[in-house]
């Protein structure tokens, strides 16, 4: 896959140290940051594959600096806090993170979930079928490209890989825990609430009225599903 690039903004210096010790000793190349309010201008300067992101720093809040990464760029965005409450998860989430893990962590899961996120975002996960058409939605798996009615929609890395798995299987159902694997590639630490807020984000890039959606529906009790526009 290549070397792969992590910038780490985090202001406990050893905690940084140690993990970031870890991380290079298993291949990735490591950039720390202890303080947020620099963290766009780097994320622009080094061009990471991921970035490992604390929620707690100084100068800028992790939640804002997630808002303005994501605002420029669709780099993967790992939160991490000490804070594990879900609705902790959501705000991370709901601000643009594709993954969040609560301290103190498991570095061996850190690292596993580092690798998962730069597979998805260099689309060296799953099949690769030219384009994918679903209506007005057209999905582009070689360039990693979705436009709807001809305009082109950014999406974050768990985004596309939920419109992907949505677009394959258009017209069927899809339950959370199956996007959960998608997204996350196993349930351990994953819940249910995450995929509701990826599905509200793509909501609000897809559907002309993201309250009322025509494409991405909900199945009551069951999950969602792709559908062709219908009202």
């Amino acid at each position: 896959m290549g070397t792969i690039c992590v910038l780490y903004v985090e202001d406990d210096e050893r905690l940084a140290r140690l993990t970031s010790e870890y991380l290079e000793s298993h291949g990735i190349e490591v950039h720390w940051l202890p303080r947020g309010d620099q963290a766009v201008a780097d994320v622009q300067r080094i061009q990471p594959d991921v970035v490992l992101l604390d929620l707690m720093l100084p100068g800028v809040h992790g939640l804002e600096v997630c808002r303005q990464i994501r605002a420029r760029h669709d780099v993967p965005i790992i939160m991490v806090s000490a804070r594990s409450e879900s609705e902790d998860r959501v705000r991370g989430l709901d601000g643009g993170a594709d993954d969040y893990i609560a301290k103190p962590f498991q570095s061996r899961e850190l690292l596993a979930r580092i690798h998962a996120q730069a597979r998805r975002s260099r689309g060296e996960v799953g099949p690769k079928p030219e384009k994918i058409t679903v209506g007005e939605l057209v999905v582009d798996m070689a360039a990693r490209e979705v436009s709807m009615s001809g305009a082109a929609v950014a999406l974050t890395t768990n985004e596309f890989a939920v419109v992907v798995a949505l677009a394959q299987r258009a017209g069927r159902v899809l339950s959370r825990e199956q996007l959960l694997q998608v997204v996350h590639g196993t349930l351990d630490e994953a819940f249910d609430r995450s995929i509701d807020v990826l599905i509200s984000r793509i909501r609000g890039k897809l559907e002309e009225d993201p309250k009322n959606p025509r494409m991405v529906k909900t199945v009551r009790g069951a999950g969602y599903m792709l559908t062709f526009g219908e009202s």
